[in-house]
């Protein structure tokens, strides 16, 4: 599979609402995650945590792609994501999702928004 392939794999995950799935499947034990640059989680099970809690206290509505770049391991994805959280008014968030990948797992990934 190439590294493009991968990429559309997790996007595909994304989706089709496979959220947990596609992490498990997808990012490295030592995976590095962050918000917008700061405040990094290290490892899998405290991204997988930050993960559950995200997908725990939404409703998930959808998530449009709106490009993609690859560059060797590498790769940046903008999407617009809709949610819901729980009690609350419905949220529409583009960010742009930055990851290197180290063989054919995720290693880090930043996720930019406002």
């Amino acid at each position: 599979m190439t590294r493009k392939e991968q990429v559309q794999a997790v996007i595909d995950g994304i989706q089709q609402g496979r959220v947990l799935e596609t992490f498990d499947q997808w990012y490295a034990d030592d995976v590095v995650m962050s918000e917008n640059g700061s405040d990094e989680r290290a490892g899998k099970a405290a991204n997988r945590a930050y993960e559950e809690a995200f997908v725990g206290g939404v409703t998930f509505q959808g998530a449009d792609v709106l490009s993609v770049v690859v560059d060797g391991d590498r790769a940046a994805i903008e999407w617009v994501l809709r949610f819901t959280p729980h009690g609350g008014e419905s949220v529409v968030q583009p960010q742009v999702a930055i990851q290197t990948w180290r063989g054919d797992q995720i290693a880090r990934e930043v996720f930019y928004h406002a």
